[in-house]
């Protein structure tokens, strides 16, 4: 049986491929603090120069986690909440599905037992 396609499947995808490099992933924890930052902040105290800061923070962009916005000569960058909670609401679609999962896969075990 096909189950319906979920529209924020390919979303999702695309967010989670983002989060799935470990200097991405950095840069989104950094983001997370809650305030906008500056590449050069983001590139401070680690071995990453601006541009490669750049290049990765145009990939969350891509993905809908980040965006940037101008503020005389800088650019301050921040998460986008509402993608970080259609990814959480996904995750816990899965969650939900993997528990019925395992409650129907109990009730068998207990009544063929």
């Amino acid at each position: 049986m096909k189950r319906p396609a979920n529209p924020h499947a390919k979303a999702s995808a695309t967010l989670f491929a983002a989060l799935g490099d470990e200097t991405r992933l950095r840069i989104v924890l950094r983001l997370a603090r809650g305030r906008p930052v500056s590449i050069t902040d983001l590139a401070t105290g680690g071995e990453i120069t601006r541009q490669a800061v750049t290049k990765h923070l145009h990939v969350l962009a891509g993905a809908g986690l980040a965006r940037g916005t101008r503020n005389g000569r800088e650019q301050l960058w921040s998460l986008d909440q509402n993608h970080v909670e259609q990814a959480r609401a996904f995750l816990e679609g899965i969650s939900r599905r993997w528990d019925d999962a395992l409650a129907r896969l109990k009730t068998m075990v207990e009544e063929a037992g």
